[in-house]
């Protein structure tokens, strides 16, 4: 179909998505993924209201609940004693609003076998060795092969070859923040809730995923020394353990169950400068990658998809509307990802005096303004990337 043929490198929730929103519209896709089999290693997201708002549009939104676990409320909690300091009740988000716990596997589930259902192409162990923009665009294969495609979209993550060949590289800087990260038996009987330990120097986040089954696991520590970036190392549970003995509540329980948490790095990386060029665009964290202290990684990617999808549908000019989607997305992203960065800090007073007093101040205010207090994430959980675009 001349104009209407969209290759997508990477079949992860960004690139599904888009595929699903593409072939709504009439496209005919196909979606590259280097792994040999569509999966994903254990872990959970946060479905926030504007990310659901993306999945409903698509389809998806029973599929979705029927899976996840729909949340209560967000604690922010003492490290020692485990005490609620500041308590967001999610139930007092506008009506028809609904924040979800969903672990990875099952969304990247949900979203592949609807593309398949679709009449999406889904080739397994086409690794994407580069990125040639161009008319058509060319793409070199890791095994040697070659490929020419009319549109191409890099939803290839952090490490994007897309983003490589639009921005060039920018070497990201280490934060001096690691990470482990978890899935461990619900053995304390966690609430669909998420809990934010907050400690000196770290902070442990946990919230219930399948039916509250299982409970996802966060640690967070700051240190000086450099940790590779990536997702797949893994890490001593002593280790882990160790970092966070001074923690009580249900944080040794839970770190207890834990046999091989992964560990990573967290770096910062500069929101990309270019989002398209001839005939290619990207999205997701190949676009703007982010700290994990927003929860928005998955949302961003729903809502690109959408958006994108939307531009190249609605304006005839191909150009024009890969320039209209950077337009309409890349500040958002900017906000979001500069919110994200700021954020760890209130995680990690280390002087007990200051602590205690932030603590206290938040927990008034949560008593005295609980609307406001959740009203800060206005901004965030009250876009709509369905009528944006």
């Amino acid at each position: 179909m001349p104009g209407k043929s969209v290759t997508i490198i990477g079949g992860g929730i960004g690139g599904f998505a888009a595929a699903l929103a593409l072939r709504a519209r009439g496209f005919e896709v196909r979606v590259l993924e280097q792994a040999e089999a569509i999966s994903e290693v254990g872990a959970g997201l946060q479905i926030s209201p504007n990310g659901l708002r993306v999945l409903a549009a698509l389809g998806l939104a029973d599929g979705l609940r029927a899976g996840a676990c729909r949340a209560q409320a967000v604690s922010l909690r003492d490290h020692r004693r485990g005490t609620e300091v500041l308590r967001l009740d999610l139930g007092r988000l506008p009506e028809g609003d609904e924040y979800h716990f969903v672990h990875r596997a099952d969304l990247i589930g949900l979203l592949s076998q609807a593309a398949r259902d679709a009449g999406v192409q889904v080739r397994l162990l086409q690794k994407v060795a580069a990125v040639h923009p161009g008319a058509p665009v060319r793409l070199e294969m890791a095994n040697g092969d070659s490929c020419s495609a009319e549109l191409v979209i890099g939803a290839d993550g952090l490490h994007s070859v897309l983003r490589g060949a639009l921005n060039g590289v920018i070497a990201p800087f280490f934060t001096g923040q690691v990470a482990w990260r978890a899935v461990v038996p619900n053995l304390v009987g966690q609430p669909p809730e998420a809990r934010v330990h907050m400690g000196p120097g770290r902070h442990v986040v946990s919230y219930p995923l399948r039916g509250g089954q299982m409970v996802n696991l966060v640690a967070v520590e700051e240190r000086r020394n450099w940790t590779e970036e990536g997702w797949s190392h893994f890490d001593d549970p002593a280790n882990l353990r160790a970092a966070f003995a001074g923690f009580g509540g249900d944080v040794p329980q839970l770190l207890a169950a834990v046999d091989r948490p992964g560990l990573w790095g967290l770096f910062r990386h500069p929101v990309a400068r270019r989002w398209h060029g001839e005939g290619v665009a990207i999205l997701g964290d190949a676009a703007h990658p982010t700290l994990p202290f927003m929860a928005q990684g998955a949302n961003m990617a729903l809502e690109d998809a959408w958006v994108l999808a939307a531009c190249l549908s609605s304006i005839d000019d191909r150009d024009a509307a890969l320039a209209r989607y950077q337009e309409l997305r890349r500040a958002r992203c900017v906000k979001v990802v500069e919110a994200a960065n700021g954020n760890a800090w209130k995680y990690h007073l280390k002087n007990p005096l200051v602590r205690g007093v932030a603590h206290f101040g938040m927990g008034m205010l949560g008593r005295m303004a609980p609307d406001r207090m959740l009203g800060q994430f206005d901004w965030i959980y009250g876009y709509d990337a369905t009528q944006v675009a």
